[in-house]
């Protein structure tokens, strides 16, 4: 290669890197956020990023069409990356654009790697019309395609309207900055012509939106660089790696009492969750939404384990439809990426009331006992303190399919409370309610396969999913028709 050809290249780079142009990248980073290749540069291990398409440009000659993809590695592993450029066309989708996302997303199904969209757009590019909305429905349907195969994150670092926002909540985890995030159908300004009403787009469709009323938002960070550690660990969940001998240690020591003795008393089922997890650390999945349920990530002796845990702290750790669809959701999760799963129990029912029966519980609530009788994985569940009606059946219990169900001593298992019993069942027969709702009789009837000590909790869960590892799957239709 000559001096001139060289000279060609390296002022072609020069004008791709510069994105759209050296004023409207001052004007992103005064906005607060970081330009494009910064945003890769902060998510993949150092030097480890390699473009593709870099020299693609749109009908107006845009570089790069206003995004930049590739190939990187986060903790070692291999991702797909694309990261859209606010600097170029507002980040906008034309033709070449949706182009280069469709052809990584089929680079990442073909080779098994997982794929992160770091968004930042203004929509469908205007000027090309039918063009950018076909584009947008090739990427949906490879993100319906692609679901359960290969793990597809939405990072959103800016606005994302209109349809859109049908990609991200496509996608298996949403990830969201407060204060540069949002996400909605119908902008501020739209639904002000339309309705009258004055919103901001941070109380229409930001973060904390979302991750509190919408459920959409997965994880919440302050800055972009904290959303990005979020991404790290969450990738080195799925990477289901055993960590050094000695590291992972924990101690189930005072576990007992993270529980009260009196029932009707509420208390965090995070600190047992503490006391259970490999250095008690938990990922909370959707931490602020449905906090009847706690959803997330732990390691037990180095493995990760999905957990689904009742909250007495927030409506008595009671079902409703919210908590019924988060549930659904992560346990279909943890099952398409072979994530075994532990349900920590402690649920007198699904909240009864005309206003949830009128939403839809049965058909909510269904979700979860559709997504527990499906999941193939491993799956273990520890009534702690009361299991009581359709929500005992509902949280994987042995007759939807639990691999494994056990109690401690102080758990009290039947159709109703204790109380409520008393008043049915004294008046009519002999029956000594109090022995009937024992674990002892669940186990003594095979409902449940043991009664442990809280102790002895993390020891029995270690050894069980080791060898609950080695459980076959079975694979014989194409799908069933999971209720919506």
């Amino acid at each position: 290669m000559d001096n001139q050809e060289e000279q060609e290249y390296e002022k072609r780079l020069k004008i791709i890197s510069l994105g759209g142009g050296i004023d409207k990248q001052e004007a992103q980073k005064k906005r607060g956020k970081l330009l494009a290749r910064e945003r890769i540069s902060q998510l993949v291990d150092a030097n480890s990023f390699s473009e593709l398409d870099r020299f693609a440009s749109g009908l107006d000659g845009q570089p790069s069409d206003g995004v930049i993809t590739g190939i990187g590695k986060i903790n070692e592993q291999d991702v797909c990356i694309y990261a859209q450029d606010f600097t170029i066309v507002g980040g906008t989708l034309g033709g070449m654009h949706a182009q280069k996302i469709c052809s990584l997303m089929d680079l990442a199904y073909k080779h098994r790697m997982p794929i992160i969209g770091l968004l930042d757009s203004g929509g469908a590019r205007i000027q090309e019309g039918i063009e950018a909305l076909h584009g947008y429905g090739e990427i949906f349907k490879r993100n319906v395609q692609y679901s359960g195969v290969i793990p597809q994150l939405s990072v959103m670092l800016g606005p994302c309207a209109g349809g859109a926002a049908y990609s991200p909540a496509l996608s298996d985890a949403i990830f969201m900055v407060r204060s540069i995030s949002q996400m909605f159908i119908t902008g501020p300004k739209v639904l002000q012509a339309i309705s009258g009403e004055t919103l901001s787009p941070e109380s229409l469709g930001g973060a904390d939106i979302h991750a509190t009323k919408s459920g959409l938002a997965h994880f919440v960070a302050d800055t972009e660089q904290e959303v990005f550690l979020q991404v790290k660990e969450f990738l080195s969940f799925l990477e289901n790696q055993k960590t050094p001998d000695g590291s992972n240690m924990a101690t189930t020591t005072g576990i007992e009492t993270c529980l009260p003795k009196d029932e009707r008393e509420v208390y965090n089922v995070k600190e047992i969750i503490a006391c259970l997890a490999d250095q008690q650390h938990l990922f909370e999945w959707s931490k602020g939404f449905a906090k009847n349920i706690v959803t997330g990530f732990i390691r037990l002796n180095g493995k990760t384990v999905g957990v689904l845990a009742n909250n007495p702290l927030h409506l008595a750790g009671c079902i409703d439809i919210d908590a019924s669809d988060k549930g659904a959701r992560f346990v279909r999760f943890c099952n398409c990426f072979h994530i075994p799963l532990l349900v920590l129990e402690d649920v007198s029912g699904f909240i009864p009331g005309k206003d949830q029966e009128y939403k839809g519980l049965l058909r909510h609530g269904a979700k979860l006992i559709y997504a527990f009788a499906e999941a193939s994985v491993p799956k273990i569940t520890v009534v702690l303190r009361k299991a009581y009606g359709g929500a005992f059946v509902a949280l994987n219990s042995k007759g939807i399919g639990a691999d494994l169900v056990v109690a401690w001593p102080c758990a009290s298992i039947a159709v109703m409370g204790r109380q409520s019993s008393r008043a049915i069942v004294e008046e009519k027969s002999s029956i000594d309610v109090e022995k009937t709702d024992s674990p002892y009789y669940a186990a003594k009837k095979g409902y449940i396969d043991d009664v442990i000590l809280p102790r002895d909790t993390r020891s029995f869960l270690i050894r069980s999913f080791r060898y609950l590892n080695a459980k076959p799957v079975e694979e014989s239709r194409k799908q069933g028709n999971m209720p919506m």
